[in-house]
């Protein structure tokens, strides 16, 4: 196996790959503005840290999010456009996962990054591997009684310390987490989520007010 792993949900513009043991090259960094500048960059620097070709590459995971429209989109358009150059099955994985996967956490606790809006995107974790709610957006005080006392992981943790008092590292997701999570899985024979995003909102571009069709004569 040499899995390429690569999130984009988050400001975190990350990729790994995984050689069916443990994660051989890893990348990651924090623009987001940049998704698509760095993304392509990142793969070819993974490949070339881990002596690897692109067309050795036998399985791809990507991030499903939840995330942003616009940054979500480019690794899962990039992810598929492998699998379609290079006939390998393109698996998803909930970035909150992968986010949880990495928490140095015992017992249950929260995942939770910023979806903007002064909102978080969260899921509670009874353990690192095992999400217990489906992943939601919502305003951190309207969460507050249903975190109360749990340790919280992420960025959206960090940027709320009134609803998320014990926040943590990691701040942000890695593809290390991603490849290692999805690798240990398919190991085990279960199969991931299709790779689809995990859009929990409309997207923040909105159509104009008072936007006028023009039709031509």
């Amino acid at each position: 196996m040499l899995l390429l792993a690569l999130d984009t949900a988050t400001p975190a513009v990350t990729v790994a790959l995984h050689d069916g043991t443990d994660v051989v090259a890893a990348s990651s960094q924090v623009d987001a503005r940049r998704h698509g500048e760095l993304l392509l960059p990142a793969v070819d620097r993974v490949l070339a840290e881990a002596g690897a070709r692109l067309d050795a590459v036998t399985a791809i995971v990507v991030g499903t999010g939840p995330g942003p429209y616009t940054g979500l989109r480019v690794g899962l358009m990039t992810a598929d456009t492998f699998g379609l150059a290079l006939g390998v099955p393109v698996h998803g994985l909930c970035t909150l996962d992968a986010l949880a996967y990495a928490a140095d956490v015992e017992g249950p606790f929260v995942a939770a990054t910023d979806a903007r809006r002064k909102e978080v995107y969260w899921a509670r974790y009874a353990d690192p591997r095992t999400r217990v709610t489906d992943p939601a957006v919502d305003r951190p005080a309207e969460i507050a009684d249903v975190v109360a006392g749990l340790p919280a992981v992420g960025a959206g943790a960090l940027l709320y310390p009134d609803t998320f008092p014990d926040a943590r590292a990691p701040e942000h997701v890695s593809a290390a987490a991603l490849a290692a999570l999805a690798a240990e899985r398919l190991a085990k024979g279960e199969e991931l989520e299709a790779p689809r995003p995990l859009y929990l909102r409309r997207p923040d571009a909105q159509v104009p007010k008072n936007y006028k069709v023009v039709t031509p004569k």
